[in-house]
């Protein structure tokens, strides 16, 4: 399942100071779009917007049907900390964030146990995150977005803790992930390279108050260095 996400007119200003231009995006259901961009430009004020977490100033944003105005189960969220529990498993770290359905316990167990098998986790799902290695716990975190089964998937620059291998690692999983279950994915980065690897589309962003600056579909195939110059270029790297 997933829902295709609008952004209209969205700005936001914190404390009179506009850190957002109005800006205008639509997400098609299903797809894997990239914002990507420097620190400061507006990036992951987009994307807390999409969640629910920044109230926009003007404009509005919609998952599906609904106007966002709060967080929802229709929007996971993975961020750069894992922000685990340290004193719970990693299957205790999922299932406490499925408590907000009212579950059963056994059906919380079952979903956290199957959401962890399908990040590559099975076998760590009682070990402690001081016992997981930094993309363990960050298969955690994305394990407890997964299980609660939402439409949009929110990634604000994930992998940016990770070295070079591991970080390779967990763009390839989140790709097999995303082409087995279709949902819209929103991934913030400031890696070039990240964004063209794994999205369909790149949507750069600069400025302050940040704007978009371009937008490129993706295609399919080999790298295109013609493609990531051009990308460079907007960002003046």
């Amino acid at each position: 399942m997933s829902l295709e996400v609008r952004i209209e007119g969205l700005s936001v200003h914190y404390g009179g100071t506009a850190v957002l231009e109005p800006t205008d995006l639509v997400l098609p259901a299903g797809s894997f779009t990239a914002l990507l961009g420097p620190s400061g430009c507006g990036k992951s004020t987009v994307l807390g917007a999409v969640a629910g977490f920044v109230r926009p100033t003007s404009g509005r944003v919609s998952a599906g049907p609904q106007i966002v105005r709060a967080p929802g189960p229709d929007r996971g969220v993975v961020f750069q900390h894992y922000a685990l529990f340290p004193w719970r498993t990693a299957r205790g770290n999922v299932e406490f964030a499925l408590k907000r359905f009212g579950l059963p316990r056994a059906e919380r167990r079952a979903r956290a146990l199957a959401a962890l098998a399908e990040v590559g986790l099975a076998d760590g799902a009682e070990k402690y995150p001081a016992q997981l290695s930094g993309g363990m716990q960050q298969r955690v975190a994305l394990a407890r977005a997964l299980a609660a089964r939402p439409e949009v998937l929110l990634m604000d620059e994930p992998f940016g803790a990770l070295d070079a291998l591991t970080r390779t690692r967990m763009q390839n999983l989140l790709r097999g992930l995303w082409q087995r279950s279709g949902t819209t994915v929103l991934f913030v980065t400031h890696d070039i390279d990240e964004a063209l690897a794994l999205a369909g589309r790149v949507v750069v962003m600069g400025g302050a108050p940040g704007k978009v600056l371009a937008d490129h579909a993706v295609p399919d195939g080999p790298a295109d260095p013609d493609l990531r110059a051009l990308i460079a270029g907007h960002l003046g790297a």
